[in-house]
């Protein structure tokens, strides 16, 4: 769950909202806010970000989802996203949730104005916040998951629209250096399906999920959504056993719960 940036929705609104949503839905798991919200939420209550993360998390948030990252390098930043966070607040607020026992997942978004430099850098800076987390036995990287940009609709010019097999290289790389962070997830939603069942071959092991709604990468021109038993209709024709997980990334089904192995 996440959404814009309301300057009429202080740190009190949202932790009415999680707490209603808890106190009616205890099984829900709240996968909620991205870094910029949650800078943005701090800034406008005059808080901290830490304050804002730990009465979030008190009011029933879980874990942080990696949008915004977008390409973790300023010089890009400053050429696509420029009014976002900075780098080093997305990397500072994944790092005190992980401090503070939370679970994020970390994001890439590839193919607008940066190299393979920048795409290495990024990785890099990911693979080093995991690697402290990790020491410090407490929260951490659920996933990684990449997507390309998708152009249509923005005012960036003479950007040509990242290929599948720059998707599928992309991923692969990604699923080598980041060899702490456990899974990586196919972007079914800007690659489509084909695409998604065979990077299930390049270290994908997460087909991503079914959504409600979005709204981000669909205002660009492009979104594929799939229902459930089409996601294991893919998966299972591409030679892998189709399994559900939660958002901790734990099999469920069959009334028991089991810790998510590497199999799509």
């Amino acid at each position: 769950m996440q959404g814009g940036l309301n300057p009429k929705l202080k740190i009190d609104y949202y932790e009415r909202l999680f707490s209603e949503i808890s106190r009616r839905y205890p099984a829900a798991y709240l996968h909620s806010l991205s870094v910029a919200e949650i800078v943005y939420l701090a800034h406008i209550s005059q808080i901290t970000i830490e304050e804002a993360l730990i009465r979030l998390r008190a009011a029933g948030l879980k874990s942080l989802p990696g949008a915004g990252a977008e390409i973790l390098d300023t010089e890009v930043r400053d050429a696509i996203a420029y009014r976002k966070e900075t780098v080093q607040e997305w990397l500072d607020v994944h790092s005190l949730a992980h401090r503070l026992g939370m679970k994020s997942t970390a994001t890439m978004m590839f193919g607008s104005v940066e190299t393979v430099e920048h795409r290495l850098k990024h990785l890099l800076r990911v693979r080093e916040v995991q690697d402290e987390s990790l020491a410090r036995h407490d929260g951490y990287f659920t996933a990684f998951i990449a997507w390309s940009f998708q152009p249509e609709g923005t005012e960036l010019p003479d950007t040509r629209k990242a290929t599948g097999y720059d998707y599928l290289r992309t991923v692969a790389i990604a699923r080598l250096m980041l060899d702490n962070i456990e899974n990586v997830q196919a972007s079914y939603v800007t690659q489509g399906p084909k695409i998604a069942q065979i990077a299930l071959g390049y270290g994908v092991n997460d087909f991503g999920s079914t959504m409600m709604e979005e709204n981000v990468i669909s205002a660009g021109g492009t979104s594929f959504v799939m229902p459930t038993h089409e996601i294991e209709r893919l998966i299972s024709d591409a030679g892998f056993t189709p399994r559900r997980r939660n958002t901790r990334y734990e099999y469920v089904g069959n009334g028991a719960t089991e810790k998510h192995e590497a199999t799509a």
